[in-house]
């Protein structure tokens, strides 16, 4: 039994340590991304409370679960978007830290672990990916680029996860003995990812919507 995890049948679970040591780190990195990303201030309290918003909104609408597929992932109710705007709003800096720091939220409310490397790509970099939509934040368009990048960060690296430690179930879904690990979390991972990202691009190229959400970064900023 470790300090942080405990081994329950084929996975580990956290101990109140381990829950108590991730919810300190995601507060130190939502801080740490103001303080290093907060502009021409030190340490931005407007970036930090807009921030600390968008990341309570996608935990709650990660929770409105529109279809659950069965080895985890949902199409949610734009619950990537959320975390997309904070780098949209405050670049690829304060984009990262905060997608992290929900990735690790993500991590304290549903966990799942069977290994470090696992652990590391199914929520540290999957989630984490979504700030790369911060590359963006000056451009024109900046949020549908930014979303489209963010979310096919989230994708490669959740099709990594699927392929190198879920691959061994493609057989259970399919009788096809030619779909290979590689097939099978392209398809896995794409039926939750692609949809609710087509949906919400569809939403946010609506141009009232778009018009909203440049004002709502006006008042971000």
């Amino acid at each position: 039994m470790s300090f942080f995890v405990t081994l329950v049948e084929d996975s580990y679970q956290l101990t109140t340590a381990g829950y108590t040591a991730l919810v300190i780190l995601m507060l130190a990195l939502v801080l740490v991304g103001c303080a290093l990303f907060g502009g021409k201030k030190k340490f931005s309290t407007k970036q930090l409370a807009f921030s600390a918003i968008a990341i309570a909104l996608a935990m709650i609408t990660s929770m409105l679960k529109l279809f659950h597929l069965p080895m985890g992932g949902s199409i949610t109710v734009f619950s990537m978007l959320f975390i997309v705007l904070i780098g949209y709003w405050y670049g690829l800096g304060g984009g990262l830290t905060a997608a992290v720091a929900y990735g690790i939220l993500q991590l304290v409310c549903d966990p799942y672990i069977i290994s470090v490397p696992q652990l590391l790509l199914d929520y540290v970099f999957a989630f984490g990916a979504l700030g790369l939509s911060g590359i963006f934040s000056k451009s024109k368009h900046g949020l549908v680029k930014g979303y489209i990048v963010g979310v096919l960060g989230r994708y490669f690296f959740a099709f990594l996860s699927g392929f190198i430690f879920f691959g061994m179930y493609a057989d259970a879904y399919t009788s096809n003995a030619t779909l290979n690990g590689i097939i099978y979390s392209l398809l896995y991972n794409g039926a939750y990812i692609i949809p609710e990202a087509v949906i919400t691009i569809i939403l946010i190229s609506i141009p009232p919507v778009n018009k909203a959400l440049a004002r709502v970064k006006e008042q971000a900023l």
